[in-house]
């Protein structure tokens, strides 16, 4: 009888443990996946931010070039001004 109760008990005491490691492994798949996937989201993050900075630049870029297009043609309008104001008949 002392057997029976000492094999329940190794039994009880080895199913623990198997509980216990199945846990252990479970929260490291469980880490490994969570790293992994914050990996991809900074670097998709970086991306987006590699993205938008090229697109300001692009931005800023064509901006300049609106305004010097702008003074360009319209040089000629500033001194209209000028040429009704001396005219005399």
């Amino acid at each position: 009888m002392l057997t029976a109760i000492n094999t329940k008990i190794l039994l009880a005491i080895l199913a623990a443990l198997t509980v216990i490691g199945g846990a252990a492994i479970y929260q490291r798949d469980q880490a490994a996946k969570t790293a992994a996937a914050t990996a991809k989201a900074a670097e998709i993050l970086q991306i987006q931010k590699d993205d938008n900075d090229y697109l300001k630049q692009e931005n800023e870029a064509l901006r300049k070039q609106v305004e010097a297009d702008k003074k360009r043609h319209s040089s000629a309008a500033v001194h209209e001004g000028k040429t009704w104001k001396t005219y005399i008949p």
